[in-house]
């Protein structure tokens, strides 16, 4: 994937004031990854070990237990994990910070992060660039393999069983297929190397910063060594458990990619920086996609409804929507009507603009009542199955385990509309 086409949505929000502020504290999050977590899991616990009467912790800061050489191995980890957040600065920052013009004074260095950018990040920013480097351990280290075959492995073989069904000659159009809430870009590219069209589409700057690095800059498999399991020190059964490492990526994108052409064709890939419901609403995105494959994704919504209605309005007749993910509803607790309001309670909309996931209004609809919003809005469910374990970021080896029992189902656009207009019909 061509840096130039991926970075072009992400450059035209940086024109964008306030997208252009986000960009930089996501930048700027990364940056302080190190620091922070260094202060949080070790600097504070130092402080409270020796705080302890003496006799106590010169007994736990020996053997077996000690615990001031595990505090000095958990910083070590977190500067690992730090060689992957500033891999991701130094890969990005082209893209958006001018080099020197040839022969001008420190033209030979490196682009670095402009001064009015740093320390702009807020708590929440850098605990999304501390959970985006664990979710690496998901998508692209070998021992994430488990969890992506059970969400990403029903959802490639019902779109590899619609590939079945098409023509497949030389000359036949590849099977486009729309990956909304992308993140960092695995399932977009193990569909490319599958022999499909894939778009991934991100709203997230830390997840679009972070599989733009491994997609298209890292430079070989294993570059990296993550550690997901240091920030917290509960329910270790061990203590090399806690410290574990594990290499990303666990393949080269590509070395992979180049593999895949020997064998068969391969898709295109490409990543679009855009909230969902603003981009794929729109005339330009109408009958465009052949599937759309939403992992983990409907339940980011305020607005189901207007989900299920896009994605209605973007998959071509025929098209077919394969989901899988459980109902954690993420604006449960936090309304986007309570930050996009003035003081009179009006939402600032104006005539049939919208803001997208912005907009005021959320609700939480059963699993139940969603499979009876699908069939209200268009489409024909074929296939329907639940209760399927879904583990997300998990450690296999804690003494605390959480899993999710998801939904996994295929909804079918009709050939012809036999539902009333909506709004994007007008």
């Amino acid at each position: 994937m061509a840096r130039e086409a991926e970075w072009e949505g992400i450059r035209s929000a940086f024109e964008d004031p306030e997208e252009a502020a986000v960009i930089s504290r996501a930048f700027d999050s990364f940056a302080q990854y190190e620091r922070t977590a260094h202060w949080k899991a070790t600097h504070a616990r130092r402080q409270a070990f020796y705080s302890l009467p003496r006799e106590q912790w010169q007994v736990l800061a020996g053997p077996p237990f000690n615990y001031l050489q595990t505090l000095e191995r958990v910083d070590e980890a977190i500067d690992s994990n730090g060689d992957l957040a500033r891999a991701i600065i130094k890969a990005s920052l082209p893209a958006f910070v001018p080099a020197k013009p040839e022969g001008a004074e420190g033209a030979d260095k490196e682009i670095e992060m402009p001064l009015k950018w740093v320390k702009t990040a807020k708590p929440q920013d850098i605990d999304k660039a501390r959970c985006t480097i664990r979710q690496f351990f998901r998508d692209w280290s070998a021992g994430g393999e488990a969890e992506r075959k059970l969400c990403y492995g029903p959802v490639m073989q019902a779109l590899c069983n619609e590939k079945a069904n098409k023509p497949t000659g030389q000359d036949s159009p590849l099977l486009k297929v729309l990956v909304p809430g992308a993140g960092l870009g695995r399932l977009v590219f193990d569909l490319t190397a599958n022999g499909f069209d894939a778009e991934g589409n991100e709203i997230s700057y830390h997840q679009l910063l972070g599989s733009s690095y491994i997609l298209n800059m890292c430079e070989r498999e294993g570059q990296h060594t993550i550690y997901p399991w240091i920030h917290s020190f509960s329910n270790h059964k061990t203590r090399e458990n806690h410290l574990r490492g594990y290499q990303v990526p666990d393949v080269h994108p590509a070395t992979r990619l180049a593999e895949a052409q020997k064998l068969g064709r391969v898709g295109t890939m490409s990543m679009v920086a855009a909230d969902f419901l603003c981009l794929y609403s729109d005339k330009a995105h109408k009958d465009t996609y052949d599937a759309v494959a939403a992992v983990f994704f409907l339940d980011t919504a305020p607005n189901i409804l207007r989900y299920l209605e896009t994605i209605f309005h973007c998959l071509k007749p025929g098209g077919i929507l394969v989901n899988f993910g459980p109902l954690l509803w993420h604006f449960e607790d936090d309304a986007p009507s309570k930050h996009n309001t003035d003081d009179e309670g009006n939402s600032g909309r104006l005539g049939t603009e919208t803001n997208g996931i912005a907009d005021p209004g959320s609700y939480e609809l059963t699993d139940e009542e969603v499979m009876e919003l699908v069939g209200r809005v268009g489409f024909m469910v074929e296939s329907r199955e639940t209760g399927l374990e879904a583990p997300y970021i998990r450690d296999t080896e804690s003494m605390m385990q959480s899993v999710y029992k998801a939904s996994t189902w295929v909804a079918r656009k009709p050939e012809s509309r036999s539902r009333k207009p909506s709004a994007f019909d007008l």
